[in-house]
């Protein structure tokens, strides 16, 4: 199908603009006079050519929180949806967003509904966004839903937030533990190779200082080769979680590890129970929600989990038992889910206990920083320390002879 721009007016004589996709201007000129305008004039959209940098095509959560946020109050206050668009696309400071929502005003000009507009940007708005804008676009309540978005994506975000807060600190540690063990190889452990040597003492060197020194000739020699081994060991590792395969057994074993895959599951029931309160809440029917929310799991574990629950259900079960046989989710949360399925109130449930995973995966992101703290000062203060301490086995016999 072809792209066709369009000028018309509509039945106050105000002027609009678009884009439409068509096989004919025929077929867009009757479309238009079909949803009530005139004066219609259609051209066939000139080919463009998009150079698309590695930076500053990118919307963050921060732009579509604020988008969604003023979208509500303005539907809210009575505003036209294109024109909601219109002034949004055109005052957003991100210049990217403000072309993309200009092009989905376009569409819903063009007799798109709003959610199938949106849905032509999946790097954009995921599955979920489109999903809850296409329930409240059915029920006449896009306002609230608009809200709930707003709501639900500044919980995510504040919970990548902790996410992310907690790996700077060992990232940084690591950063700093191989810029040092870097400089001892390269520059320091060479010097004290060379005092040795003038001393005679090179072929009495102890074990440790030995290694050592072979480990710093070895980096010198070959450290084009350790910079390869580990960008290939990085590539593999990359290349392995992409597959299906790769990725269910890396999140088994996050999962599975000491005090961090009691964090990772913490993280996941907290997005799981988030996802499809805001879903249920919003009039989504369980079997899409449960659809959506295997999407936006973030773990292939608990993706699979929730699409078992999902095939059950839809065979007349309900969503505990097969939550419970996964597995995954803590006894606590099965039975609250239980509840909540009894009482008929399954989304506030939820709500409630994502609220609480909220507040948990706050204590254990904090207690595994805690722990990482000592953890990582013995592990490098061993390695450096190691080292260090190997160069002066030497000394301490010279300073013994000179005696």
């Amino acid at each position: 199908m072809a792209k066709f721009l369009y000028d018309a007016r509509d039945k106050s004589g105000r002027s609009i603009s678009g884009e439409m996709e068509a096989e004919t201007a025929a077929e867009v000129e009757s479309k238009l006079q079909s949803n009530g305008l005139s004066s219609v004039n259609v051209r066939k959209k000139p080919m463009e050519i998009h150079i698309k940098l590695p930076f500053g095509n990118k919307v963050t959560a921060k732009d579509l929180k604020t988008f969604t946020q003023q979208f509500s109050t303005m539907v809210d206050a009575g505003l036209p949806l294109v024109q909601c668009l219109d002034i949004l696309g055109s005052q957003s400071d991100n210049k990217y967003f403000g072309q993309v929502l200009i092009e989905i005003k376009g569409y819903v000009e063009g007799g798109a509904t709003f959610s199938d507009a949106l849905a032509k940007y999946p790097n954009i708005f995921d599955s979920l966004f489109v999903n809850l804008v296409a329930a409240g676009e059915l029920g006449g309540i896009l306002d609230t839903i608009m809200k709930r978005l707003a709501e639900y994506i500044e919980k995510k975000e504040q919970l990548q937030r902790k996410v992310k807060g907690a790996m700077v600190y060992p990232t940084a540690i690591l950063i700093i533990t191989a810029v040092i063990i870097t400089i001892l190889l390269k520059w320091v452990i060479p010097t004290f190779e060379k005092m040795f040597s003038d001393f005679g003492k090179e072929g009495e060197l102890p074990a440790p200082t030995q290694f050592v020194i072979g480990l710093s000739r070895a980096f010198q020699d070959w450290w084009y080769i350790f910079g390869i081994v580990i960008v290939v060991v990085v590539t593999a590792y990359r290349m392995f979680v992409k597959t299906p395969v790769g990725r269910q057994t890396m999140d088994r074993i996050f999962l599975s590890l000491p005090i961090v895959g009691s964090v990772v599951q913490k993280i996941a029931v907290a997005r799981f129970t988030r996802t499809l309160g805001t879903l249920l809440s919003s009039g989504v029917p369980i079997i899409d929600a449960l659809n959506t929310v295997a999407k936006a799991a973030g773990n292939s574990v608990v993706e699979k989990a929730v699409l078992f629950a999902r095939d059950r259900i839809s065979e007349g079960r309900n969503m505990s038992e097969p939550l419970q046989d996964a597995k995954i989710f803590p006894g606590m949360v099965v039975q609250m889910i239980a509840v909540g399925e009894q009482t008929g109130a399954l989304d506030i449930m939820c709500n409630k206990i994502a609220d609480f995973y909220d507040e948990e995966v706050d204590v254990a992101v904090a207690a595994l920083t805690s722990m990482l703290e000592p953890l990582m000062m013995v592990v490098i203060g061993g390695v450096v320390g190691g080292m260090v301490i190997a160069m002066y086995l030497p000394i301490f016999s010279i300073a013994g002879t000179v005696e």
